[in-house]
């Protein structure tokens, strides 16, 4: 590649992790209403006799919206599952390698497949604007849209990482 179109090129990775950053950042957020939510359940249910359903089912949103950027943040932080007790023993280059195998292989084929996969469920879905099942509130519709957004950032993250890896320092 010229000199200008790898310059370009790093731009836009750099680009791209910055915009990872920022929205796993920003679905951090999301654990304080999500807890805040978990416990009014019960006061609500008992004191007010109103409006349990209605915080569990956002309760029930925000924590699909967040476990769907959570994966991607667990990848960029280290701490998504890996075999970490034996992979810490090899050599950084041999690390290095197993990321890019293992984002080619396995984490970009996977993405793909989920996203093709939800496609038409999530299209079904917005086109009925889905309430939740068990009491017809709206917004369900949004919690299935988690998961091509899963899939997105999970592949997203898969492509930074075949030029950008987080290889872990040996401890």
């Amino acid at each position: 590649m010229p000199q200008a179109e790898t310059s370009r090129f790093r731009r836009g990775l750099a680009r791209l992790d910055r915009l990872l950053a920022r929205t796993t950042a920003a679905a951090s957020c999301l654990v304080i209403p999500l807890a805040l939510l978990l416990c009014l359940q019960w006061p609500l249910r008992d004191g007010l006799h109103a409006f349990s359903s209605q915080a569990n089912d956002l309760a029930q949103l925000l924590f699909g919206l967040y476990v769907a950027v959570g994966l991607t943040h667990a990848t960029r932080a280290g701490t998504h599952l890996t075999p970490d007790l034996l992979a810490r023993r090899y050599p950084a280059r041999l690390r290095r390698w197993c990321q890019r195998a293992a984002a080619i292989c396995v984490a970009l084929p996977w993405a793909v497949f989920v996203f093709v996969a939800a496609l038409p469920m999530v299209r079904q879905s917005l086109a009925q604007l889905e309430g939740f099942p068990d009491t017809s509130n709206p917004g369900y519709f949004v919690l299935k849209l988690g998961v091509p957004l899963m899939a997105l950032l999970a592949g997203l993250q898969a492509v930074l990482g075949l030029w950008m890896p987080a290889v872990p320092e040996q401890r």
